[in-house]
């Protein structure tokens, strides 16, 4: 049975006004009867993940993402913390492997559960700029910064401009600035929302 407070974690509309996680993904931590702290971090993530993608559209259309990819990928990144809840609170990485096969057991396509997995290792083989965006939203939503991740996105950015490196890097920074921002307000709004429902 689904809390009040996980519901009120998918769907508060106070300070700050966070974007709703999608309906998919809510039903999902729903059937799953997801820590409220989790769905809030989550949200918070997506939210963030709307915002770069954004920003990406408006200023580097040229860069080929799948925004719905993108943003499904930032609202499950962590969903293996269903499983392991101590890392809510604390270090560990149980669950990324765990998160995409719980993922797949619920009837996620491979291809979007694969965020679960890639969100925290952004240096294999297979990892594209949708992988790394929700890297990146999931660091920024704190005001985290990560050099070597942000300069695999302006590695992007430059491959779809054509600009200079050092532009590409200057207009991530300002972007990335502007949502760290609001950092505070994110983290206060997770940590309104307990780890157990």
């Amino acid at each position: 049975m689904t809390s009040e407070v996980l519901r009120r974690a998918l769907a508060d509309s106070g300070d700050p006004a966070l974007r709703p996680l999608p309906e998919r993904v809510g039903a999902l931590l729903e059937r799953m009867d997801a820590p409220p702290r989790l769905a809030a971090h989550l949200r918070a993530v997506h939210d963030v993940a709307c915002e770069v993608v954004d920003w990406l559209e408006r200023h580097y259309g040229a860069v080929e993402i799948d925004r719905a990819a993108v943003l499904f990928g930032a609202a499950t990144h962590d969903v293996g913390k269903v499983v392991h809840q101590d890392e809510l609170s604390g270090p560990g990485s149980a669950h990324e492997q765990d998160g995409y096969r719980l993922l797949l057991e619920h009837g996620v396509s491979a291809d979007l559960a694969r965020f679960a997995r890639t969100h925290a290792s952004w240096h294999e083989a297979d990892i594209g700029i949708d992988d790394l965006l929700v890297s990146l939203a999931d660091k920024i939503w704190k005001a985290k910064r990560v050099p070597e991740l942000e300069q695999l996105v302006v590695a992007h950015l430059v491959a779809a401009s054509g600009e200079p490196s050092w532009q590409a890097f200057m207009a991530l920074d300002d972007e990335l600035n502007r949502i760290a921002a609001g950092a505070d307000h994110r983290l206060a709004f997770q940590a309104n929302y307990p780890i157990v429902g």
